[in-house]
């Protein structure tokens, strides 16, 4: 190194002195700007927070010159997670030291990320340096302060608002907020002038438009009319002048967020303005309806909708009006019936929460209420376009809410279709008069649903008076109609301009079950707390403030309407045994609650509730469930004779007779269950949880009948199917369920754009199932019409001129016309016979269907009685119907009904019978019963192919045993040695007997190749059964060498190793036997092992594995314990390993045999690192540090093979330049290469060197794929 450069370096480093010693003593310092440019805002926060603290505690002039230098270069950070924090750190530092003049700052900024001075692809990062930078002294909050930084930092923007490729429009933004922030004399002497351009051209683009709208917000008394005259040309913004120029501005806006689906600023601010000037008339009508929807339906559509919606909170209660019945709104409709396909983009959710956010936040009930009438009114063909559970219902005011639900009864009774805003989609347009009709039918069905949501919805506030009157008009509507209005009665008061047809009334009565239903689980009103008082309940459902179920006040108003014949009229008359059968269920529902009002019985109280509802049934179908009501009657009155028997004890043979009750009460349970009711099908299992202590095996035997499919014939009568039933479940269904009314707007509407997907599968599979009926009867169509076709024309004499080869023209033309009848009648009547098979299939399957649904229902009483007497005896009676239910289900259809009923079914077994901690420990006196249902069990296992369904089978097997075994005597467990007589008791199991099935069972899945059985299963039964365990070990020892393939041996292994490892079995075979066990399980291994040879087989690597888990117990175990144990054997079989497999690698088979070698002694030997050879250290060498040499190193070493004196001459003259450009290597490629052309110096030698350098790579690049023959050359030539 030269002199000159020693002094020059240490100049360089003599004049930083003082900084570097600073900064390299306080690495914290440095810390902190690493921590801007992190992503996490926490941390960066964190950052801003220390630094400040610490600049204000060292307070060193030099430090915070520092920091300013560092993150006004940092505002243009590549990253950009890194500018916002650059930008917020300076804000804040220059708000905590405002001695720091904001001028100094800003000319920083504009010098450092000056645009013309900074490189080309820097330019970008430079616009947003210059952006931070002026976000950053506007966070300082410090601009109001001094005017011209505040002109500087607009004139920095305006200069960066031309890049809007890379900025868009954040620099208008940050102009609004720093006017936003000033002061009102500070942008009349400084400002308006530099912005009197911007302001000028506002409606050239949305940004501009807005920066004049907020300076006219903030200062109204600088930009006057006059003003605005001067800039714009007219003192208002808002006149039919401007509309075209704010027309085009709008429609920019609308295609600026198209993709962020949100509304512009802009477009609220003009809507605000328009207010404020008195213009909203002229810009709602001429600016929107008039202009945005001339376009075509997209972002300007959608600009409109969330007007609209933003709009509700601003506008008075007669804009409201105005504009919720204009054309806006009806091309919102337009958009949400034809945006139902999946692909379509749907506005509706934004809208609804446009909705909703205005409801929440407004407390005037009457602007409420207009905008949920409006809403509402919107209709497609008298169907509303919003759904019938729109959820903004519940934050409507409690009079509002009263006010909309009279709204919707008065529409109900008087449908006025000229008063809603009514649509058709092109298709609907063609039949006018037809579908009035029909325009009121759907009308009326959303209002019955919209009713019933209110009621199902908890979150609506609504009092106890509203849900009756709600209740109550649809049952009256629903079953009867008015003769003469009356004031007792309120419902026939409303008079029906167009009366009720029989599918408004199916409607209606589906509905009101629904309706039951909801209000059967309706919480208590929070409003009524003295109801809460007197209703002694944590959690009391379906009852009102004074504790009386809804459906008991229902009633007493049934009554009431049945009372009144002159005034009301039942749509079906009760006949006199009808009317006996209701007057009686009264008369028990009264008797009923007087008996619970003396004790809290459940058992009345579910009674009493039964009654109720087959009662109000009784209005749907009278002659089906007079009988049940009949038989609920004297079911009661049995029961209740039971419990008066009991107290006063009479005769056993009279108690005999009395649990018939219970019988007669499941059959009517079962026939309820039939009914297409979710109500009723909860209260069947709410009576049939409180009668489960006096459910009898007769009883019990019913239930399971009907869920035996060999039984299906014999308990047919139960579920009758009929097109009619299967019409009112599908109704009750869809009333039912939540999202119907959606569905029946997509199926029932005729736009192209409509069709449903469900109706489409529909008719495609009605379609693959005619091919599949044709295909199938192919061969009878051939055979049958086919001599049906042959006779007819025979009798035409048809076939003769075909045979005789003469032409049609023999046959003269009434000839043709018979012929032509005979064809149409024989094909007429072959498409009958055709569609008469295919009516008759799908009869079969909707019978099917609903046999599985009554099954499922059937179900639910299971389920109930195990939980509920886990412990009775009779719960051992559902083991086999349930496992035969699980058998055939496996073997069954796949349908998915089927798959739940199985599921279902599977579940219950195994999950609530099988694991219950509560079972049956009373079957000492059917010890030989449970000891035969065992052996066939087991027997039964063993034959089945299905493992899945033999686990079942397996687990009611332990199932037995555990009831057989019982729970040990409670004497027992004080005494000392408890411990020791509780692991030996079984109880009255046959423990000889027990122990033979399943050891024959433990030798059928050893010894069969495909066993249906497993090794868990066995597992199962030795951690439950310790003593069972101990006398089948013997055999699975055995079964170690005489397992029929590797894998059985494996899981022999397996099997004696859990046995062994469990501590229950090592206390019952301590002293003698242990000893013995380990020296059969020594000799048994032994054996397996010498038997395994030379193969790559995976199922005997397995195998090896498993003897050598056992192997590493068997040795660990013996060690520990001293056993008098002969190992030798063992481990010379052991060692003879190696020469079967090699143990070098490291796996589970390597690492468990050295871990056995272990505790005899015998270590893994260590691998020998085997250094490579030379002639290959030397080949491979120079590829490994190729990649990490220095340039200079690389350019010496291609330069060496250069023979020619110039070549060696001029490397010595390049290595200064390229030491000095070693740190602009990677950057400098470019100009590398053109080095040597630039001087004259080099002229002759670099031109040898360049074409030497190129003939070096050509080969290179042959080397990769010549491998062995390069490697060679290049050795000799080193």
């Amino acid at each position: 190194m030269s002199v000159e450069m020693v002094e020059e370096l240490s100049v360089k480093t003599a004049q930083p002195v003082r900084p570097a010693g600073i900064l390299q003593q306080n690495r914290v310092f440095l810390d902190f700007f690493w921590d801007f440019a992190k992503p996490d805002q926490e941390v960066r926060l964190k950052a801003v927070e220390s630094l400040i603290q610490y600049l204000k505690t060292n307070n060193q002039a030099d430090e915070l010159e520092y920091t300013f230098k560092r993150l006004v270069d940092g505002l243009a950070h590549t990253r950009e997670a890194a500018r916002p924090g650059f930008s917020l750190a300076l804000g804040q530092i220059l708000s905590a030291f405002e001695d720091v003049s904001l001028q100094d700052i800003l000319d920083r900024i504009k010098e450092k990320h000056n645009l013309q001075k900074v490189k080309k692809k820097l330019v970008r990062n430079a616009m947003f340096g210059n952006l931070f930078g002026v976000l950053a002294l506007h966070q300082s909050g410090r601009l109001s302060k001094e005017p011209q930084v505040v002109l500087g930092c607009v004139q920095l923007l305006q200069s960066l608002s031309e890049h809007r490729q890379h900025l868009k429009d954040l620099p208008t933004k940050t102009m609004m907020d720093i006017l936003n922030e000033i002061p009102e004399e500070v942008f009349e002497e400084v400002l308006l002038g530099a912005l009197q351009t911007d302001l000028a051209s506002a409606f050239s683009t949305p940004e501009q438009l807005q920066l004049l709208l907020v300076a006219l917000q903030r200062f109204p008394q600088t930009l006057k009319p006059k003003k605005l005259k001067k800039l714009l040309g007219s003192s208002t913004i808002i006149n039919a002048d401007n509309i075209p120029k704010l027309t085009e501005v709008l429609k920019m806006a609308a295609r600026s967020v198209k993709r962020e689906c949100v509304l512009p600023a802009v477009v609220l601010d003009l809507l605000k303005l328009s207010l404020r000037e008195d213009s909203f008339q002229l810009f709602w009508n001429k600016a929107i309806v008039d202009s945005m929807f001339k376009e075509q339906p997209g972002p300007t559509h959608y600009l409109s909708f969330r007007l609209l919606g933003s709009a509700l909170p601003l506008l008075s209660i007669d804009q409201l009006k105005e504009v919720l019945s204009g054309e806006v709104m009806m091309h919102y409709g337009e958009h949400v019936v034809s945006a139902q396909k999946p692909d379509r983009f749907k506005l509706a959710p934004e809208m609804d929460v446009y909705v909703s956010d205005f409801l929440q936040n407004c407390q005037d009930s009457d602007k409420q209420l207009a905008v949920m009438v409006a809403f509402s009114s919107l209709t497609n063909q008298g169907y509303p376009v919003v759904p019938s559970v729109w959820k903004v219902v519940q934050h409507l005011q409690p009079a509002a809410l009263q006010s909309y639900v009279e709204w919707l009864k008065t529409m109900f009774l008087q449908p006025q279709l000229n008063k809603l805003l009514d649509f058709s989609t092109r298709n609907q347009k063609d039949n006018q008069e037809a579908q009035k009709e029909n325009s009121i039918f759907r009308l009326r069905k959303w209002i019955i649903s919209r009713l019933s949501s209110i009621i199902d919805n908890h979150q609506v506030k609504k009092q106890e008076d509203l849900i009756m009157d709600v209740a109550r008009f649809v049952f009256f509507h629903a079953f009867f109609s008015t003769k003469k209005p009356t004031k007792d009665i309120p419902e026939t008061a409303g008079k029906l301009s167009v009366p009720l047809d029989d599918k408004t009334r199916g409607v209606l009565v589906n509905s009101f079950f629904g309706l039951l239903m909801s209000m059967h689980h309706l919480p208590l009103i929070e409003d009524s707390a003295e109801g809460a008082e007197a209703v002694n309940q944590k959690r009391a459902l379906g009852v009102t403030a004074d504790g009386t179920m809804w459906i008991y006040h229902l009633v007493q108003y049934s009554q009431v309407l049945l009372s009144q014949p002159k005034h009301v009229q039942s749509s079906q008359s009760f006949s006199a045994e009808q009317r006996q059968a209701w007057d009686s269920m009264l008369e028990s529902v009264e008797s009923l609650k007087k008996k619970a009002k003396k004790g809290q019985s459940a058992e009345w109280s579910a009674f009493q509730q039964l009654f109720l509802l087959v009662g109000m049934h009784l209005f749907k179908a009278p002659e089906e469930l007079v009988d049940v009501l009949k038989d609920l009657q004297s079911c009661m009155d049995k029961a209740q004779e039971k419990k008066a028997k009991k107290k006063k004890k009479k005769q056993a043979t009279e108690q005999e007779e009395e649990p018939e009750w219970v019988e007669v009460m499941v059959d009517i349970l079962l026939s309820l269950l039939s009914q297409p009711s979710r109500h009723i099908r909860q209260v069947c299992r709410t009576v049939f949880s409180s009668i489960c202590p006096h459910v009898t095996a007769a009883a019990l035997t019913a239930i399971l009948d009907v869920l035996d499919s060999e039984k299906d014939d014999e308990e047919d009568s139960a579920v009758v199917v009929t097109d009619e039933i299967d019409k009112t479940q599908k109704k009750s269904e869809e009333d039912e369920d939540d999202e119907d009314m959606e569905v029946d707007k997509s199926d029932e509407s005729d736009d192209e754009d409509e069709d449903a997907d469900g109706e489409a599968m529909e008719a495609e599979e009605e379609e693959e199932d005619d091919d599949d009926d044709e295909l199938d009867e192919e061969g009878e169509v051939d055979q049958n019409f086919r001599l049906e076709l042959m006779k007819v024309l025979h009798q035409q004499n048809a076939l003769a001129a075909e045979e005789d080869g003469s032409s049609d023209e023999d046959m003269d033309d009434e000839a043709m016309m018979e012929l032509d009848k005979s064809l149409a009648a024989l094909f007429s009547e072959q498409k009958k016979k055709a569609q008469a098979k295919k009516d008759e299939k799908t009869k079969i399957q909707k019978e099917k269907m609903l046999v599985r649904d009554f099954k499922i229902k059937v179900l639910d009483l299971i389920e109930v009685f195990v939980a509920r007497q886990a412990g009775s005896p009779l719960v051992l009676g559902l083991v086999e119907p349930l496992l035969s239910i699980i058998d055939k289900g496996m073997s069954s259809d796949s349908h998915q009904q089927e798959q739940d009923f199985l599921r279902r079914a599977a579940d219950i077994f195994r999950n609530q019978l099988c694991r219950s901690k509560v079972y049956c420990r009373t079957a000492g006196d059917r010890q030989g019963e449970l000891h035969d249902l065992l052996d066939k069990l087991m027997t039964k296992t063993q034959k089945l192919s299905d493992s899945s369904v033999c686990l079942y089978y397996f687990s009611a097997s332990l199932y037995v045993v555990k009831v057989l075994r019982g729970a040990p005597p409670a004497e027992t467990k004080e005494e000392p040695t408890a411990a020791a007589i509780d692991l030996k008791f079984m109880g009255n199991v046959d423990v000889d007997r027990v122990s033979t099935l399943f050891r024959n069972a433990l030798s059928s899945f050893m010894s069969r190749r495909k066993s249906p059985m497993t090794a868990q299963m066995f597992t199962d039964l030795f951690n439950r059964f310790p003593v069972l365990c101990v006398n089948l070990l013997d055999a699975a020892v055995q079964h170690i060498t005489s397992g029929v393939r590797e894998h059985q041996q494996g899981q022999a292994c397996v099997l004696v190793l859990r046995a062994m490892q469990s501590r229950e079995v090592q206390q019952l075979l301590s002293g003698d036997l242990w000893t013995e066990l380990f020296v059969k399980v020594a000799g048994q291994l032994a054996k397996c092992l010498q038997a395994v040879g030379q193969t790559e087989s995976k199922m005997v690597k397995e195998k090896v594995f498993k003897i050598l888990e056992l192997c590493q117990f068997l040795v660990k175990i013996v060690h520990l314990q001293k056993l008098t144990v002969d190992l030798e054997p063992l481990q010379t079989v052991l060692q003879s390993l190696t020469s079967v497999f090699t143990f070098k690698k490291t796996g589970k088979l390597e690492d468990t045999y050295w871990a056995v070698m272990k505790h005899f002694g015998v270590m893994k030997p260590k691998v020998e690192k085997t250094k490579p050879e030379k002639e290959a250290d030397q080949q491979q060498a120079p590829k490994k540090k190729k990649g990490f040499l220095p340039e200079t190193k690389k350019r010496k070493k291609r330069n060496k093979p250069v023979l020619e004196p110039a070549g060696h001459t001029a490397t010595p003259t390049n290595k200064p330049e390229e030491a000095k450009g070693q740190a602009k290597k990677k950057k400098d490629k470019k100009t590398k290469q053109k080095r040597p052309a630039d001087g004259a110096a080099a002229s002759h030698p670099n031109p040898a060197k360049k074409s030497k350098t190129q003939s070096d790579i050509k080969p290179a690049k042959k080397k990769k794929k010549q491998k062995p023959k390069q490697k060679k050359e290049g050795g000799g030539q080193m």
